[in-house]
């Protein structure tokens, strides 16, 4: 099982230019590490796209979805740091998904990340999640590493507290993942599911970002 845990946030994000430098810092400096000393988070990765809208995004795995929904997370959440309060009031275009991964295929993570945004159409679920086991496949995929299906809970998704930017709408997507070699790897891989006839229907949108960094419970002595 290639994704650590069970359970994944997903949160992606613009900044205005101006603001951009103070946005990495607090990301680089304070967040990630913040976020990964919570009880039950597990790891950090944050992207910057390449071909993408929004630009920044970031996933943290926990080991089950509970966790971001546990006492301690909401602890954090209701109290932020002011530098926390300060560069989040600031996000634009916000999408926050909690969510379940539901397929994970291959082994081993990617320097590049192809990403597959999935609205279901209800009743539909069911046969999206049986195609989507035989495509995110990345054993005939030239550059492709591991692929995996996270299915956000539409209650623990969408604004907080301290982001209320977030937008609600789609609340309930799925996303494809898919860990590559290089950006030709992914662009090519998400191309390749977009345009599945048994999914292209409920696609919302597709995008590939690099990998600036990541961060795991081990390398701040959690572990």
């Amino acid at each position: 099982m290639p994704m650590a845990g069970k359970g994944m946030l997903l949160t992606s994000m613009d900044i205005d230019a101006a603001d951009e430098a103070e946005f990495n810092r607090w990301y680089d400096r304070e967040h990630l590490e913040e976020r990964v000393a919570i009880e039950g988070f597990l790891e950090a990765r944050r992207y910057i796209a390449h071909d993408a809208s929004p630009k920044y995004l970031c996933l943290y795995s926990t080991s089950t979805i509970e966790v971001l929904d546990s006492p301690a997370y909401k602890s954090r959440l209701a109290n932020p740091t002011e530098w926390s309060k300060k560069t989040m009031a600031r996000f634009q275009n916000m999408i926050r998904a909690v969510a379940r991964i539901t397929i994970s295929r291959g082994q081993g993570r990617g320097a590049a990340l192809g990403i597959v945004r999935i609205r279901p159409p209800a009743g539909e679920e069911d046969r999206l999640r049986s195609a989507l086991r035989d495509a995110l496949d990345p054993q005939p995929l030239d550059g492709a590493i591991s692929m995996h299906l996270i299915e956000s809970d539409a209650a623990l998704s969408g604004p907080t507290t301290e982001i209320p930017s977030a937008a609600g709408a789609g609340a309930g997507d799925w996303f494809a993942l898919i860990d590559a070699t290089d950006v030709n790897a992914a662009s090519a891989a998400t191309a390749r599911l977009a345009d599945d006839a048994l999914l292209k229907s409920a696609v919302i949108s597709t995008g590939t970002y690099r990998l600036m960094w990541d961060l795991a419970g081990s390398d701040v002595g959690l572990f």
